[in-house]
């Protein structure tokens, strides 16, 4: 099993057992594989959900440019809620596992397929 597979299998358990849902591999892959290698560094892997600047680079980088949604309120919204998904006292967000989250929430599955 490679790096990435790993990695991939530590999101799905953070899926099923912090964010209690059962995660579909085959876009939870695919999310994994478009953070590039991001994933790999220690700092860049997770969110820093506390910090208001890492919030709005994630509502305009990932929400707006790649999932092809419009600006608005509803997106730090939907940001909002996948933070109290993962949970605000779970220190580290994986930034896959976050994203995975938001395709979900903001029902953009079709953007990976």
């Amino acid at each position: 099993m490679g790096k990435r597979d790993e990695l991939i299998a530590k999101y799905a358990d953070d899926l099923k057992n912090k964010c209690g849902m059962t995660p579909e591999m085959d876009l939870l892959t695919k999310v994994t594989i478009g953070c590039g290698p991001s994933i790999y560094n220690d700092d860049a892997s997770t969110v820093a959900a506390s910090q208001k600047s890492e919030l709005e680079t994630i509502e305009k980088n990932f929400l707006i440019k790649k999932l092809g949604l419009k600006a608005g309120p509803d997106l730090m919204a939907g940001i909002e809620k996948a933070i109290e998904t993962y949970g605000k006292s779970e220190r580290n967000k994986y930034r896959a596992v976050f994203y995975y989250l938001l395709v979900k929430q903001f029902k953009k599955d079709s953007v990976y397929k």
